[in-house]
């Protein structure tokens, strides 16, 4: 069984950053016949990504290791770089698959910059958010050893920098919100993976998950109202009780079919 690492709080892959096009080639080459070991093993043996140094590489794949569980919970993910899913749009499920296990992050964009974004606080800098890091450890963060400024500064940036690498924040010093939109497949493989965790609709539209993508509750529902409309989900609502069928039935079989 692997040693639970969800609320671990980790500066060093934090620091590392998003990794997306690296993440990306990887999965797409992944062969689900060999272990997970054995896939990782043969990217550090063969370098297939063109990664610049060997220490570079090394801290990759000890990220990639870190974060994600290709051959079981995160397969669909796998699965929909291998057959071609637009970068726009596999990029907000990478980050969905990533927060499983970088908490710091997870916590950032739920309680500090989802917040921000609807207070209007449009322009922000690294270190708006130190008080909010070191508080971490009330929103269940397990930190593995106490931070110097100079790591809590290093974080800061690299939180903003994610942020700026999926889509959320733009600018260089000073950040200012972007204007982000949740595709529409992103969104429908998104209600798929909630509804497998949540096994309730009325918990899927309610999930702080959406946050993480500047979503209210009303945001979701609206586009629910919008795909039903379209028949592309069943979302119907009488009083309290909440119906949402889907036409698939998981994330793995829909990532099988959003490319197609």
């Amino acid at each position: 069984m692997p040693l639970e690492r969800s609320h671990v709080v980790s500066s060093f892959t934090v620091n590392k950053g998003a990794m997306i096009d690296e993440t990306y080639a990887v999965f797409a080459a992944w062969d689900f016949s060999s272990t997970k070991k054995d896939n990782l093993e043969r990217l550090r043996r063969e370098n297939y990504i063109g990664v610049r140094t060997a220490a570079r590489l090394r801290d990759f794949i000890f990220v990639l290791n870190r974060r994600f569980s290709p051959n079981d919970r995160d397969r669909p993910l796998v699965r929909l770089a291998q057959i071609g899913c637009p970068i726009e749009e596999w990029k907000p499920i990478l980050l969905w698959h990533m927060t499983k296990d970088e908490f710091l992050l997870r916590d950032f964009l739920i309680n500090w910059l989802f917040p921000a974004f609807i207070a209007g606080n449009y322009r922000i800098r690294p270190d708006d958010i130190y008080e909010h890091i070191r508080s971490v450890g009330l929103r269940g963060g397990k930190i593995e050893h106490v931070w110097s400024e100079t790591t809590l500064n290093r974080v800061s940036a690299a939180l903003l920098k994610i942020s700026v690498d999926f889509g959320f924040l733009r600018g260089r010093v000073v950040k200012e919100f972007a204007s982000y939109h949740l595709p529409e497949r992103s969104f429908i493989y998104l209600l798929y993976a909630l509804l497998e965790q949540a096994q309730n609709p009325r918990k899927v539209l309610a999930s702080e998950d959406w946050r993480m993508f500047q979503m209210q509750p009303s945001d979701v529902e609206r586009e629910l109202l919008r795909l039903h409309q379209y028949r592309k989900v069943d979302y119907q609502v009488a009083g309290s009780i909440v119906q949402l069928s889907l036409p698939c039935a998981n994330a793995c079989e829909y990532a099988e079919r959003m490319v197609a």
